[in-house]
């Protein structure tokens, strides 16, 4: 069993000296100006991405859990980790006392260990890590099974350990096994991919599964999570998406998901969406109420790259430091190193880390600005925060009779005597967060915020009735409360990980397996309001004999982002280099690579059918109907590119890969296009870059919002200060007012753009035609 991390949050010395970490002021947040930060003194350790850098080049995947032990663990899919080391790690595992600092600890599994059933060959791929019951659950890809006798028969399995760091045992078969498609032939399987297990608010077991093959399920799991007991249903469609990781925040479920190609070195464009639901089983809908299971399909964006030298972010799990600030672990991919060797093969991946924000209830990473480059403000996990002890453990003042004891899961933990306390001796000012991790063999217990001399918000967890409580008490007396039933397999002997938090006159507290955000109990309760930041006293309490405590904190809790960053958008129309079509003919200025007659301009539109033809890779045979921007605007100033299609390609079925959209062009394999487009059965907005790379041409896209029939469609550029390259979000609308931000791509400094319309890609089904009704130029 590894020791504890220097600074975790609670260690106990020899019987008499007990230490726990005490967290000053955590952070200040503002949201006004254009990167809302956490810079404020008691902010956590500084980091700077990627966070795995100390022992992985790449560490796709990866999925976090703070174990039992105090130590932040992180595994992820089965890659070499070093550049030049050639041989794959069976889910490399690698542990944090901060969730900053990161070290390998070894693999899942060895040779000898890996599950019997999978093939010699096999990969294991997308590790999702739970502990439910008092133990570890770990859930993998085994990307080819001796189930059939068929290739690429993938599966999803599941091992169980004591420790985060094992060892691990496969559980002997596939939880989910191969699924074959509809096709029947021998090698057709749907892509069980990236499993993602839940606990419900009843305490049953789910598990979230599927990728682009198939669409993402949900089915429901035996309590010991081995076998998958009914049906599954489809929560995400197919061709879309794949990479699920789910939470529960503020009474909904979201689904976080990740969308295009994981993988196309330097133009990877993978990005990260999400939809919500009442309901763990779906339907889940994004902000724009768009089903994520529609053709058209929805899909809020969480995480985008932003033209530093992050792309592809994506394939995201979720952590919450000690301050209560969830925080964002993902892979990306440096565009200026896109590839573990050479310019070709697996791409390097490396672990990211950046703040999540909630933001009117919906999930963005750092405010929108998604990944970060250069040093941030760190999570409040351990380490310089934690304030110090002496041997007579003054940090906390205990009453009632507390003793050291032990167990093979958390190590050294403080067990009661009998009724007690264990509170913070010294007053934690302004908003506070206190959590630990606790259990009880039938005493009650809990957590207890002390505002002053006169009230306490109290958490009460009773072993026996089954329940989470909480009360705001005054003079002894409980002036409000209210109460959750735990789940029938809630067992108060396994450690649960609980937390309370009293913040802007509202106290909530959870309760939950191992603080993944999937609650057993999530209490809320309306306080009343102290004036200034009035110092409060937190701590943990028994009821009686045979209560473990441990991994205890308090801390100021974080002040919390609640505004998006701005966005510049260029919107003083330049009616000269704009558009609108309402002649017999295309106004003056555009200029045609590859004319295409058959588009023509009536009714007040540009109505172009739809060519079968193409401009990424090498054949390059579809028009470009392009115009240069006027002199006023030079490339070097901001500009909005804007424009509104109709583009007829009905739904659900198949007409790959008919799209109409705008297009920023330096030439034909250097430039990025919007489009709305029919990927197989569903339709989606795609803003895509072709580029040289290595002797080729490297394309790749990143899916922004829902289209509609007809579509907004719009791009903004700004040159960059440092670099002077070209960056270009993409921005997509399905009543021109409401818009969605997309990712953004960069071209090459000194690169002449010009600007303009495209309607092409017919591969497959009826014609179809796109309609413009105008293209507008903003400065």
């Amino acid at each position: 069993m590894p020791r504890r991390p220097t600074g975790w949050a609670f260690v106990l010395a020899p019987l008499s000296a007990l230490a726990l970490a005490v967290t000053p002021l955590a952070t200040s947040t503002s949201a006004q100006a254009t990167a809302p930060s956490r810079s404020g003194t008691g902010s956590g350790t500084a980091y700077s991405n990627p966070v795995s850098r100390p022992f992985a080049d790449t560490f796709a995947d990866p999925s976090v859990i703070r174990g039992k032990d105090g130590w932040w663990y992180a595994y992820g899919t089965s890659d070499p980790l070093r550049e030049g080391e050639g041989t794959a790690h069976r889910i490399p595992v690698a542990r944090s006392a901060d969730l900053v600092h990161w070290s390998y600890v070894g693999d899942a599994f060895s040779t000898a260990t890996v599950p019997t059933w999978a093939a010699p060959d096999a990969a294991l791929w997308a590790p999702d890590i739970r502990y439910v019951d008092g133990q570890y659950r770990l859930y993998y890809v085994v990307t080819q099974t001796t189930v059939t006798p068929g290739p690429n028969d993938n599966a999803i399995g599941m091992a169980t350990a004591p420790t985060p760091a094992g060892p691990w045992t496969d559980s002997g078969a596939p939880v989910v096994g191969p699924r074959p498609g509809a096709s029947g032939n021998a090698d057709d399987f749907l892509w069980t991919f990236d499993p993602s297990a839940v606990t419900d608010v009843d305490g049953s077991q789910w598990l979230f599964y599927g990728s682009y093959y198939g669409g993402i399920h949900v089915a429901p799991l035996s309590q010991d999570g081995r076998t998958v007991t009914g049906p599954s249903r489809m929560v995400a469609i197919d061709n879309k998406f794949e990479g699920a990781y789910v939470v529960r925040h503020g009474g909904y479920w979201y689904l976080f998901a990740s969308t295009a190609n994981c993988c196309a070195g330097p133009t990877t464009g993978y990005s990260v969406q999400v939809g919500r639901s009442r309901d763990l089983r779906g339907p889940y809908v994004d902000r724009e109420g768009v089903a994520l299971t529609a053709s058209r399909a929805g899909g809020t964006p969480s995480l985008t790259q932003n033209g530093n030298q992050w792309v592809g972010a994506g394939h995201n799990a979720v952590a919450t430091d000690l301050a209560g600030q969830d925080w964002n672990v993902y892979h990306a991919i440096d565009r200026f190193d896109p590839y573990l060797d050479g310019t070709d093969g697996i791409n390097e991946r490396p672990m990211l880390l950046d703040r999540l924000d909630w933001v009117d209830e919906w999930p963005v990473t750092r405010a929108g600005l998604g990944p970060s480059s250069g040093t941030q403000p760190g999570p409040v996990a351990a380490g310089r925060l934690v304030t110090t002890f002496d041997d007579r453990g003054t940090a906390w003042a205990r009453t009632g009779s507390w003793t050291e004891r032990s167990d093979a899961q958390s190590g050294r933990f403080l067990g009661s005597g009998s009724a007690g306390t264990v509170l913070t001796r010294a007053a934690v000012p302004g908003d506070i967060r206190i959590e630990a991790d606790l259990r009880s063999s039938a005493a009650p217990h809990g957590l207890v915020v002390r505002r002053d001399a006169q009230s306490q918000v109290r958490l009460t967890i009773d072993p026996a009735a089954r329940t989470a409580r909480l009360a705001l008490v005054v003079d002894g007396v409980t002036r409000r409360a209210t109460t959750a039933t735990l789940p029938a397999t809630y067992d108060p002997v396994d450690w649960h990980s609980v937390s309370l938090e009293v913040r802007d006159g509202r106290a909530h507290a959870q309760v939950t397996h191992a603080r993944l955000h999937d609650p057993l109990a999530d209490l809320t309760l309306a306080v009343p309001g102290r004036r200034g930041a009035a110092p409060t006293h937190a701590g943990a309490w028994a009821g009686g004999a045979g209560v473990g405590v441990d991994n205890l904190s308090a801390t100021r809790a974080a002040d919390l982002v609640d505004a998006l960053a701005p966005l510049p958008v260029p919107n003083r129309l330049d009616r000269d280099a704009s558009d609108e079509f309402t002649g017999g003919s295309l106004g003056s200025g555009w200029s045609w690579v590859r004319q295409d007659d058959a588009a023509t301009v009536r009714g007040g539109a540009l109505v172009w059918p739809v060519e079968r033809a193409d401009l990424t890779g090498p054949t390059n045979d579809a028009g470009v109907l392009l115009r240069n921007l006027p002199a006023s605007t030079t490339d070097s100033r901001p500009w909005t590119a804007e424009t509104k299609v109709t583009l007829d390609v009905g739904t659900d079925v198949v007409r790959n890969f008919q799209q109409a959209g705008l297009i920023v062009y330096v030439d034909d394999d250097l430039f990025t296009r919007l489009s709305h487009v029919a990927i197989w059965n569903t339709r989606q907005t795609e803003f895509g870059k072709e580029m040289p790379y290595a002797g080729r041409l490297s394309y790749g896209g990143t899916i922004i919002g829902p289209p509609a029939e007809t579509t907004w469609l719009r791009i903004t550029h700004h040159v960059d200060g440092t670099t002077g390259e070209h960056r270009l979000r993409g921005w997509t609308s399905r009543d021109g007012r409401t818009w969605v931000a997309g990712g953004v791509w960069t071209l090459p400094a000194g690169a002449h753009l010009r600007v303009g319309l495209v309607s092409h890609g017919s591969q497959s089904g009826p014609a179809a035609t796109s309609t413009f009704d105008y293209l507008r130029i903003f400065r």
